[in-house]
C-alpha cells in the first residue's frame, strides 16, 4: 500500500481525495494540507477516508511514512513543491502545469536526476476513454501515417477575470492540455505554431490581457498538421472532440452525455447535450491517471506522463502566446 499526501485541497485536490478514495485500490491518503484548511473541509476529507489534514505541507514533506505526495496547489506553487518534495525522497504526481517558467521547469528536470524518484504530470485527457481507444487505433496503424489532426476544446462558461489573471492565460491554461494531446495523438512534438485568436466572449478577458477564442495550427515532427479550435464558451456544453485523418482512413471521437438516446419525431431529430464540464466527463480519467502513477511506484517502471512530458506543452503554450501576440508562425526552438 503506498501513503500519499495530497498538497491543495480546493477543487482539483478534491477531485483527487474522492479519486484515490474510490478508485485506487494501491493507496491511502494519510495527510492533506491546504493553508487554507477549514473545518468543513477537514470534515469531508476524513468522511473520504484521510487520516490527518493540516495547514502545513511540511507535515507531508517530513512524514517518512508517506511515499508519495500529489500537488494540486495552485500553480504558482507547483515547481517549488516539486522540488522540496524531492528533496524529502518523495514520488511525486503534479498537477498541470509544472510551471509557466522553462526554466524553473528545468530546474525540476534536474533535481530529478539520479534519484530514482517517479514523477507524473497531471494530463488526465490522455486516461479519458475516448482519447485513449483514439490514440490506440492510430499507434496500431488503423488509419495509416496521421496527416491532419483535429482537436476541439470549448467549455461551457468562461472563468471569472480573477481566474484568468492568475491562470497564466488561455494558452498556458486551457489549450495546454490540446497541446498534450496533439502529441500524444501524433506521436511526436511539434516544431512551429500559429494561432489567430480573438475577444469574442467576454471583453473583460480582453482588459485582462487575454484571449477568449482561437485556432491554432501546429506542423508536428512526423509531418502531420494539427488544427485546434477553443472558445471560452459553448452554450451546449463541454465539447470535447478529435479526429485523426491520415493516408489509409480517419478514425474521431465524440462527446460524452448522459445517455446516448435520441427522440425522433414531426419536430426533428434530438439527442442529449454534452456532459456539462470536466468534473463529469473526466472523472473516470482522474483516477486511472493516479492508478498509472501508483502503479509505476510500485513497479518501478516509468510513468506515463514524466516531468519532460509537462515541459514541451508548456513551450508550446509560450509559442502560442508569442504568436498570438506578433501575428506570425512561432516555432518552438525560438521559446527553448
Amino acid at each position: 500500500m503506498v501513503k500519499v499526501g495530497i498538497i491543495g485541497a480546493g477543487r482539483i485536490g478534491k477531485v483527487h481525495i474522492a479519486s484515490i478514495s474510490k478508485g485506487v485500490r494501491e493507496a491511502v491518503i494519510k495527510t492533506v494540507a491546504d493553508p487554507y484548511m477549514n473545518e468543513e473541509t477537514a470534515q469531508w476529507a476524513k468522511s473520504m477516508g484521510v487520516m490527518n489534514t493540516t495547514k502545513d505541507p511540511s507535515d507531508i514533506m517530513n512524514d517518512p511514512e508517506i511515499d508519495a505526495v500529489l500537488i494540486c496547489s495552485s500553480t504558482d506553487t507547483h515547481s517549488s513543491l516539486s522540488l522540496e518534495a524531492i528533496k524529502a525522497g518523495k514520488h511525486v504526481f503534479c498537477e498541470k502545469p509544472i510551471d509557466h517558467d522553462v526554466d524553473k521547469i528545468k530546474e525540476v528536470i534536474a533535481a530529478l536526476e539520479g534519484t530514482g524518484l517517479k514523477y507524473q504530470v497531471g494530463f488526465n485527457r490522455r486516461f479519458d476513454h475516448n482519447f485513449e481507444a483514439l490514440q490506440k487505433a492510430v499507434a496500431g496503424g488503423k488509419v495509416g501515417k496521421p496527416e491532419i489532426i483535429k482537436i476541439t476544446s470549448r467549455d461551457p462558461e468562461p472563468p471569472g477575470v480573477d481566474y484568468v489573471k492568475s491562470s497564466g492565460g488561455m494558452f498556458l491554461d486551457m489549450t495546454i492540455h490540446d497541446f498534450d494531446m496533439a502529441r500524444f495523438l501524433a506521436g511526436c512534438d511539434a516544431t512551429e505554431v500559429y494561432v489567430q485568436s480573438a475577444n469574442l466572449v467576454d471583453p473583460a478577458i480582453g482588459e485582462a490581457g487575454d484571449v477568449d477564442t482561437a485556432v491554432i495550427t501546429l506542423q508536428m515532427e512526423n509531418g502531420a498538421l494539427v488544427v485546434i479550435d477553443n472558445c471560452r464558451r459553448a452554450a451546449y456544453g463541454y465539447d470535447q472532440r478529435a479526429e485523426v485523418f491520415g493516408s489509409e482512413g480517419m478514425a474521431a471521437i465524440s462527446n460524452d452525455s448522459e445517455s446516448s438516446v435520441t427522440i425522433a419525431n414531426n419536430q426533428g431529430v434530438t439527442g442529449e447535450k454534452p456532459l456539462f464540464f470536466f468534473l463529469e466527463r473526466y472523472m473516470d480519467a482522474y483516477s486511472k491517471e493516479v492508478a498509472a502513477f501508483i502503479d509505476a511506484i510500485i513497479n518501478d517502471k516509468d510513468t506515463p506522463l514524466g516531468v519532460e512530458d509537462g515541459l514541451k506543452p508548456v513551450l508550446m503554450g509560450i509559442a502560442a502566446k508569442k504568436s498570438s501576440d506578433e501575428h506570425r508562425p512561432v516555432k518552438i526552438s525560438e521559446v527553448m
